[in-house]
Order: C-alpha cells, then structure tokens, then sequence
C-alpha cells in the first residue's frame, strides 16, 4: 500500500473498485466516485447524509440498488460525481483481466476529468490508477473505506443490469441469474450449447 497521502489534504477523494473479475462471461465493470475531501470528511460517519460502505457483493440485489440510487440523487444535488466504464470479453482474452481493469480505470478517472495534483485516488485491493495520480491502494477496501464501498456498488449494480440485458439477447445462458459466474448450471449449458460472444475464452481454456 503506498502511504505519505493523508486523505484530507486534498480537494478531491475518489473511490475506485471493480465488480466481475472471475466469471466465464461479461465484462469487468470499473466505478471511480468523487467527493469534495470536506464534505466526505464530515459525512463519512453520518448513514443519513452518506450511505453506509460495505462490500457490495454481500449486500442483496434489492439493497445494492436501494444504495445505488443514493448515489444518483446525491450526484443530482452536487454532492458528489461518479463514472463506470466496462471492459468486454474480447479485451480480457486478448490483453488479460489486469489491462482490462486498468484499461477501464483509467478511462472512468479521465472522464470525471479532475486535477491529478489536488486529487486523491483510494484503490480497493490490488487495483492501481495511472501513475499522474496520487494513490493509495487499500486492501479490503470495500470494507474498510466507505468511499471504495460506494464504488464498488455502483460496479456491481451496473454489471448486473448489463448481464440482464446480456440475458435477453443469449437467452440459452440465463445470464440473469448467475451473471455469468461459474455456476454448475452455467457450466451445463456451457456444455450443451457452446459459448457465446460474450464468454471469455482465455477463462474457459479456449481461443476458439
């Protein structure tokens, strides 16, 4: 973990996570979200102002997106910004899952198009921005830093719905149950109906 940055020091926080890095199909979904480092500071403890951080991926689908539209209202009042970019099957088989996620990274913090020398970038686990920017990455992040948490929910809920839509257009697979994880079922109708466009050959041991 790179250390030295104390958070409040800067204008800008930004949580960054990722949802979708292990499953057989479907993309890998980046979520960077921005605070004033003032109005964080002040609210991080407050579950009234500023939805309270857990991993996303142990909350309920009906909690996930309860909070994600939390998020949308306090970006509606100016409270904060976020932005979510996917990398697709294609890049992970040709570039690996690492450049996929940095890939997706980097293109969510050039979006929301902050000052690198006032901004802090705070990194679930592993994960690593561009090197214009001064970071920290957290592991557990999800779960120790409520920023991160928020990022990763808006991830999560965003891959979701993508592998919903995904569902109706490669009905066989029934993507909007196990949103493309390897489930037993998953592997089944892997088995009996081949992969789809969306499968990630490089996972499944297949180029073809």
């Amino acid at each position: 973990m790179k250390t030295g940055h104390k958070k409040y020091n800067f204008k800008y926080i930004v949580g960054v996570d990722e949802a979708g890095r292990g499953p057989l199909a479907g993309p890998v979904s980046v979520s960077a979200i921005v605070f004033q480092s003032n109005f964080y500071k002040s609210h991080k403890n407050s579950g009234n102002s500023l939805p309270e951080g857990h991993d996303s991926k142990k909350l309920s689908e009906k909690k996930r997106e309860e909070w994600y539209e939390k998020i949308k209202a306090m970006r509606k009042r100016g409270k904060c910004d976020f932005r979510q970019s996917f990398s697709g099957a294609k890049i992970i088989d040709k570039k690996g899952i690492v450049y996929a996620v940095n890939l997706a990274i980097a293109r969510c913090l050039r979006r929301l198009n902050l000052n690198p020398q006032n901004t802090l970038i705070l990194l679930d686990g592993s994960l690593k921005a561009p090197k214009i920017y001064k970071q920290r990455t957290i592991i557990g992040g999800d779960q120790r830093e409520k920023i991160i948490a928020l990022a990763s929910v808006v991830a999560k809920v965003k891959r979701d719905r993508k592998m919903i839509r995904f569902a109706k257009e490669f009905p066989k697979y029934a993507f909007e149950i196990h949103k493309g994880y390897g489930t037993r079922e998953h592997y089944r109708r892997i088995k009996k109906y081949g992969l789809s466009p969306i499968h990630r050959r490089s996972y499944l041991g297949t180029r073809h």
